[in-house]
């Protein structure tokens, strides 16, 4: 191939333009019906291959905490929402994602600001992972009581007397109850599983 050859070859090769930078995927706020917020994550996750959005929307978040609750009369570990009837998306927004996101089965609207979806800032994300990390590491106590309940303890030393809740330890799931012992109101520390409301 002569050189002439090679600078005309050189010449009809098209040369690939270099591809636009995606935008940062940030964080948006998307109000649910409640108690839909399971279903709309799962549909999300389901549908985005099939509407060719798995390369705009990356994450659905539904944030959650450990509680241990009262059912039955056993102690049960169950996920209780952070904010109930929302959910958080990480995506990168444009007309093709709001558009999929608004039209999602259980969702009412985005989080906006003049009518615009608004991402979250850095600080507030880091905010909620620091917060659902946490109580993931420490499960929180359901104490169905309140202070001035009238109670019953139903084991353990005082059982059987009665009185009313004076003040309630969350995080130790101990609740203090003022009980009547040889006639004087006297504080006595219990576990919230030894008591039962006390209906007369």
């Amino acid at each position: 191939m002569t050189d002439e050859e090679k600078i005309d070859s050189q010449e009809n090769v098209d040369i690939a333009e270099p591809a636009p930078e995606q935008p940062d995927a940030q964080w948006y706020v998307v109000h649910t019906l409640t108690g839909q917020e399971d279903k709309v994550k799962t549909y999300i996750e389901n549908t985005l291959v099939d509407k060719k959005l798995d390369d705009k929307i990356f994450e659905v978040m539904v944030p959650t905490e450990d509680v241990i609750e009262m059912r039955h009369g056993k102690r049960k570990t169950v996920p209780r929402k952070f904010f109930p009837g929302y959910i958080i998306v990480r995506m990168v927004l444009n007309k093709d994602t709001e558009a999929f996101i608004r039209g999602v089965p259980g969702v009412t609207s985005f989080v906006t600001s003049g009518g615009n979806p608004v991402p979250l800032s850095e600080e507030e994300i880091e905010s909620i992972m620091q917060k659902t990390q946490k109580e993931k590491m420490a499960q929180k106590v359901e104490i169905p009581f309140s202070e001035g309940d009238p109670v019953r303890v139903i084991d353990g030393p005082f059982k059987d007397f009665t009185g009313v809740v004076s003040e309630i330890n969350q995080e130790r799931g101990k609740v203090r109850v003022m009980v009547s012992i040889f006639g004087r109101l006297t504080p006595v520390d219990v576990d919230f599983m030894q008591l039962k409301p006390d209906k007369k």
